[in-house]
Formats: structure tokens, C-alpha cells, sequence
């Protein structure tokens, strides 16, 4: 302890208990939210002391975004429609697949006016079903794709 400074008081076990109980009961509560039901109770205690006393969880960490994706390069693809105008400022919608491995092509065609149906024509021209399972994606990322039954840029 320090000359002049008084000295902080003691967390007594029974509050130390308290907020114990609190983290196993309520895991998605976090020390701000405790802090504030402690206040609700009477209890003056510093934020930083419940994060201090609180329960700290053994789950094992997840994998990264990074990781995943390199776990899982030869089976994701991405799908996405982007606009083409034309000399005549018409505008063209490009469909295209591209494949992570190999960051190769793998289907793309070209329409004045894409439709659902359309776009799921693309999609089993892509990846026929009768491709080897281990050769079909299992995961895509979805950008810019119309939801199903939607005219392309209307929600």
C-alpha cells in the first residue's frame, strides 16, 4: 500500500460467491451486466473486481475465419452477378462461378434479364448431379444473388 491512499476494501466470499453463481446461471451476462444487477442489489463494487471474480469458461477456442477457409479450400466456391454495360448502354448480368482451389472458372454465362429460374439453370449447369460427390462443392459463398423468386435488384 501506498503512503496516503486509502486502502480498497475487502470482497467478502459471499459476494465474491454471488458473482460466481451469476456467471455459471446466466453465461451469455457478461461483468457489465452483473456489475449492474450487483447495483440493483445494493452491492457497491467495482466493475473491474466483478470481471476479476468472475467465471472464466473452458471451451477450447474456435478456428479462424482464416482457418476455416483453408480447411475447406477445394470445396468452397463463389457465386456472383455483377452488371456489363454494352456499347449501346444496355446492361448485362453476368453469372459467374469461381472455384477457391484453383481460383479457375467454373461456369459463367451472360443475360439481358435474370430470372429465378434462370439463375437455378446456371446453378445446375455448374454442378450436375451426376459429378462425383467429392468434385461438388459443399459450401459457397453467396454475394449479390437475387433470393429465390425475387427479379434480380429488387428485394
Amino acid at each position: 500500500m501506498r503512503r496516503g491512499q486509502p486502502e480498497r476494501p475487502a470482497i467478502s466470499h459471499q459476494i465474491r460467491a454471488l458473482i460466481r453463481q451469476m456467471c455459471r446461471e446466466n453465461p451469455g451476462w457478461g461483468a457489465p451486466r452483473i456489475h449492474g444487477e450487483l447495483l440493483k442489489l445494493g452491492i457497491d463494487i467495482g466493475e473491474s473486481s466483478v470481471s476479476k471474480y468472475m467465471v472464466r469458461g473452458r471451451r477450447p477456442p474456435s478456428q479462424t475465419w482464416r482457418t476455416f477457409l483453408d480447411n475447406h479450400l477445394t470445396q468452397l466456391v463463389s457465386i456472383d452477378f455483377f452488371t456489363v454495360p454494352t456499347l449501346r448502354f444496355q446492361v448485362l448480368y453476368m453469372f459467374l462461378v469461381l472455384a477457391h482451389d484453383r481460383r479457375r472458372i467454373v461456369h459463367c454465362n451472360v443475360t439481358a434479364r435474370p430470372t429465378a429460374e434462370w439463375t437455378g439453370q446456371q446453378l445446375r449447369e455448374a454442378f450436375p448431379f451426376d459429378q462425383l460427390p467429392t468434385a461438388r462443392p459443399r459450401c459457397h459463398l453467396r454475394q449479390g444473388l437475387p433470393r429465390p423468386g425475387a427479379r434480380h435488384g429488387h428485394p
